[in-house]
């Protein structure tokens, strides 16, 4: 009997130390940097609000091993490399040891990535990690990849990739135009769309290639012009918020009826009601899923509960799988110092709501599903649910497993 109670108090007494272990547990802070104001603003919201959502979901299921809860700060890019390394370092002064960001651009993404390693470098044993949901350069996991840095979506080559093979069975398409925004991003979508669907269709002619200054263009007008000039039936674009959706604008109101292939059209807010008000054309994108998809029943079940909560569509689930893949590493780690979580999430694989995915160790590039899709209108068979209040929703057109997607490394990374 004695012995009993004895084992019964010890029990308790280690219940109740753990459970004041949990309540004592500092915060683990992620820093999010992201534009929250400008003409991106609408997707910098959008995507805080993916990130957000799934630190309250790992919060309420308990956190992290030790009990401790994720802590999000926001900070404004402002699309700017100098104010984005302003909020780096404010978000160390603040306690972050990991900063989320992707939206802002490759060459912020980069800037920050370099500034982290110069802090890290001087700071031993109080480094800070780069999770990049979005900035797609493959430099970033390629010649300059970084220890400290991690892409949580496929880059532009592997995207291109998907979309090559995809073009490869469309015969029809014969004139090609390649119109991307004047940055690092826009450049290289031209380069790997000339390269690859060149490769994969060498029939195709490239009757024509523009750069535009990003984010300041109010009428695309002469830009639709120009490839109505030279006969063009499809553009290659890397635009994305107000400069892919006033392009639609631009090429309904002339009537021309384009094919458009994009690195991530429907992840963006507004361009579903773009296209519904364009009438003509069709934008063909590619991700890790889309709304609606018809075999993705998890995924389908996750947006549901973020509609629910956030209300607004979810569209982007690398971007939720961030937090998740964190906290996985954090007990994987057994630790939250950055260096162990780094070296926990080299070859983490991981079943995500929309399939198998794996963080590869030799350059720190997430490899993911990639599908491509078609904005179209509802028809009750390929296209069952509209979105953005509109008749138009997304229709499966060639989805490729993340290894048909896995593209060779020029990284020589460095680990501390």
């Amino acid at each position: 009997m004695s012995i009993r109670f004895t084992a019964i108090a010890a029990a308790l007494c280690a219940t109740a130390l753990s459970a004041a272990h949990a309540q004592t547990a500092e915060p683990f802070k992620i820093a999010f940097i992201d534009p929250l104001s400008g003409p991106f603003a609408n997707v910098g919201e959008l995507m805080r609000n993916h990130v957000l959502y799934a630190v309250d979901d790992v919060n309420a299921k308990g956190g992290l091993y030790n009990g401790a809860k994720f802590q999000m700060l926001q900070f404004d890019s402002k699309l700017s490399a100098q104010e984005s390394q302003s909020a780096l370092q404010a978000a160390i002064d603040q306690g972050a040891r990991v900063v989320v960001t992707g939206g802002s651009g490759s060459s912020v993404v980069t800037a920050l990535v370099q500034a982290a390693s110069r802090y890290n470098q001087r700071n031993p044993g109080k480094e800070v990690l780069i999770l990049n949901h979005s900035s797609i350069d493959p430099e970033l996991t390629g010649k300059s990849c970084s220890f400290w840095h991690f892409m949580f979506d496929a880059n532009t080559a592997m995207r291109m990739q998907a979309i090559s093979n995809y073009i490869k069975t469309q015969p029809e398409i014969k004139k090609v135009f390649l119109l991307n925004q004047d940055y690092a991003h826009g450049k290289q979508w031209a380069h790997y769309g000339r390269d690859m669907v060149g490769k994969a269709r060498p029939d195709i002619q490239f009757v024509g290639e523009t750069l535009h200054p990003m984010g300041r263009i109010k009428d695309f007008a002469p830009y639709v012009s120009k490839m109505k000039e030279v006969g063009a039936d499809t553009v290659i674009t890397g635009n994305w918020g107000q400069d892919l959706t006033l392009l639609l604008k631009s090429a309904g109101d002339a009537g021309y009826p384009l094919r458009y292939f994009n690195h991530s059209a429907g992840g963006f807010p507004g361009t579903v009601t773009a296209v519904s008000q364009a009438k003509i054309g069709q934008v063909t994108w590619v991700a890790e899923w889309h709304p609606g998809m018809a075999d993705r029943p998890l995924a389908e079940a996750r947006a549901k509960e973020y509609k629910a909560k956030m209300n607004q569509d979810f569209l982007a689930p690398r971007m939720d799988l961030v937090p998740r893949m964190l906290a996985a590493a954090i007990a994987k780690a057994q630790s939250t110092e950055p260096v162990k979580i780094a070296k926990a999430l080299e070859d983490m694989p991981m079943d995500t709501v929309f399939g198998p995915v794996k963080m590869r160790a030799k350059d720190h590039q997430l490899l993911l599903p990639q599908v491509v899709n078609t904005i179209a209108p509802v028809d009750g068979k390929a296209v069952k649910t509209g979105w953005e209040g509109t008749n138009y929703g997304f229709r499966t057109d060639a989805a490729y497993a993340m290894q048909q997607v896995d593209l060779p490394t020029e990284c020589q990374m460095k680990r501390p």
